[in-house]
């Protein structure tokens, strides 16, 4: 049977790996539930959360081209792969800073936005996996210490109101 620390990394690093969930929800769960180190969380969330990114990247085209043969999924591969190459068609500004788009959709921790987006984004727009990994494993590192400082926060408060109690 697993320890309590090593309980603590494999479910920190798993609920990184979950989409939606993603480090976001990875390193509140290892620190406060866990009670790992700040530094751990970090580590094992952005390693967690950047695998899925290689496989999304790599891979969601063909699982894509097989479902698109059913028509409820057809419709809504077609209409979101639309919508995504459409707008970078349109601004030739966007085309230049696709990049630095994505970076920037990974790195603001706010919901709806993620690695798993973010590489499906990437998926939609062609864009291989060179030039789409970096500025998506960037965009992870920076979330990721946007929320470990968020969490360090909320720990040093609740530590501080426990005290006054």
């Amino acid at each position: 049977m697993l320890q309590g620390s090593a309980l603590g990394y494999l479910v920190t690093f798993i609920v990184s790996m979950l989409p939606i969930i993603e480090l976001r929800g990875a390193i509140p769960i290892g620190v406060f539930t866990f009670h790992i180190t700040y530094l751990e969380a970090f580590i094992i969330s952005v390693i967690g959360n950047c695998i899925p990114i290689y496989f999304i990247v790599k891979f969601i085209g063909p699982l894509f081209k097989f479902f698109g043969k059913f028509k409820p999924f057809k419709i809504i591969i077609d209409w979101a792969t639309e919508k995504a190459t459409n707008k970078i068609k349109e601004d030739t500004r966007l085309q230049n800073y696709t990049s630095f788009a994505l970076f920037l959709f990974v790195a603001i921790p706010i919901p709806g936005t993620g690695a798993w987006v973010g590489s499906l984004i990437a998926n939609f727009l062609e864009l291989p996996l060179k030039k789409a990994f970096p500025p998506l494993a960037l965009g992870v590192v920076t979330a990721g210490i946007i929320i470990l400082t968020l969490t360090a926060g909320a720990n040093g408060g609740i530590n501080y109101l426990l005290q006054k109690m």
